[in-house]
């Protein structure tokens, strides 16, 4: 499903008017006219069609971060997957107040990048790695990951922020996101890291320079951003399946 397929972001469109619309046939932007609603619905859907068809063409992912409803952002991943940045962060504690980031992956355009505390982890980097993102997607990053790195780095995040332990909920998964990912068939490579271990395994780095245990914690780290590209798809494709295709002529 695509944004060209939405009408729920324009103004006194919810959920009932867009379904109507699928199901007369009207499944994209191109097929729209204002006389099958309301003459102030219908010029509200024209005046948000005219916009979005600019605002997409300039890449501009904010714009429809602001117009869509929270629930629905996970309709412009297709549209931006290229530049969708997956995000996870490892730390030495919950209280950004007492404790660190250790590291912080992100994968985009089928790389990651890890950054290291000590090495090349900076605001700076983390700033221009979210510049360059149309969107962020995490797991419980609206919760932790993204304000532990505003607290501790001053960041301003105002990237589009698609948090999948909320979209996840939307098709019935719940629990952590190693627990989900068993029950959708993603495998890890290395099933005995979790969050408690990280934080030994950055300890065993930071006082007895063990690089094999930062290493096997930048590879956990990653698998965390790597992951959730695999888990997106899958809930989008249900959420498609779900939301759009019951309503189709």
């Amino acid at each position: 499903m695509q944004l060209q397929n939405s009408f729920i972001a324009a103004s006194g469109v919810g959920e009932k008017t867009e379904q109507k619309l699928w199901k007369q046939g009207v499944t994209h932007w191109d097929d729209f006219e204002e006389d099958l609603l309301g003459p102030k619905t219908g010029r509200n859907v024209r005046e948000f069609i005219d916009a979005a068809r600019d605002r997409l063409d300039a890449g501009d992912a904010d714009f429809f971060g602001q117009n869509l409803p929270s629930g629905s952002l996970w309709r412009a991943y297709d549209n931006f997957a290229d530049s969708v940045c997956f995000f996870d962060i490892e730390t030495t504690g919950l209280d950004s107040t007492r404790h660190d980031v250790t590291t912080v992956s992100l994968h985009r355009g089928g790389d990651t990048r890890t950054y290291v505390q000590g090495e090349d982890l900076s605001a700076s980097a983390l700033r221009e790695e979210f510049a360059e993102s149309s969107m962020l997607v995490s797991f419980n990053g609206k919760r932790f990951d993204q304000p532990f790195l505003e607290d501790s780095f001053g960041l301003d995040v105002t990237t589009p922020h698609l948090d999948l332990m909320y979209t996840c909920k939307q098709i019935g998964l719940s629990g952590g996101l190693k627990t989900i990912e068993r029950e959708i068939g993603i495998d890890r490579a290395d099933d005995d890291v979790d969050g408690r271990e990280a934080v030994r395994l950055w300890h065993r780095y930071d006082r007895n320079e063990d690089d094999a245990a930062l290493d096997r914690l930048v590879k956990y780290n990653r698998e965390d951003t790597e992951n959730l590209r695999t888990l997106l798809e899958h809930v989008h494709e249900s959420l498609r399946a779900d939301v759009f295709e019951p309503h189709l002529p």
